[in-house]
């Protein structure tokens, strides 16, 4: 069966699903690696991709948005050594569908609402307040506007509206002109 559109599970109402022990077959998430990069350089800045919007987000919209902003950082720094990326989210709530039939003469072969709860789809990270961190890159001052460039398209790959975050991790000097 075809992969619904994100639309359809961006909103939830109602508890997380997310006892794993008690539920049979759910699929593993497609995102496996939260972290690349080197996460012992001296960096100057962290840029922070942060949800604007209550929602929640499926396992393969954070895997698209971790490898677009792995592969444009690794383009634009020249090597995954020159930055730090983190993904904070994880993916714990199971998602369910009632699997429906849509062709000629399916009324009589499906028992609608009967027993509907559902089979396990998915995962998704949940977004229950706003303004909590999606992913922080950390980046020297060369490599700045890079980092923001690849959050930017990031962000397009995800259900939620976000914003960009700009930290510096040291304090800025001023430079005195005589």
């Amino acid at each position: 069966m075809p992969l619904r559109p994100g639309r359809c599970y961006r909103h939830f109402s109602g508890p997380a699903y997310t006892r794993k022990e008690y539920i049979p077959g759910i699929p593993q998430p497609k995102i496996t690696k939260f972290t690349s990069g080197n996460p012992n350089g001296d960096y100057d800045y962290e840029v922070r991709l942060i949800t604007t919007e209550i929602g929640q987000i499926r396992h393969n919209a954070l895997e698209a948005v971790r490898t677009i902003t792995l592969k444009t950082l690794t383009k634009r720094t020249g090597s995954e050594t020159s930055f730090f990326m983190w993904i904070l989210k994880y993916p714990h709530h199971v998602l369910r569908e009632n699997k429906m039939m849509a062709f000629a003469g399916a009324d009589r072969l499906q028992d609608g609402m009967r027993l509907s709860f559902g089979t396990p789809i998915g995962t998704a990270a949940r977004i229950e307040k706003l303004g909590e961190i999606l992913i922080v890159v950390k980046v020297k001052k060369e490599h700045l506007d890079f980092a923001k460039e690849a959050l930017k398209i990031a962000s397009k790959k995800l259900p939620l509206r976000t914003r960009i975050e700009i930290i510096p991790l040291r304090p800025i000097r001023q430079e005195v002109q005589s």
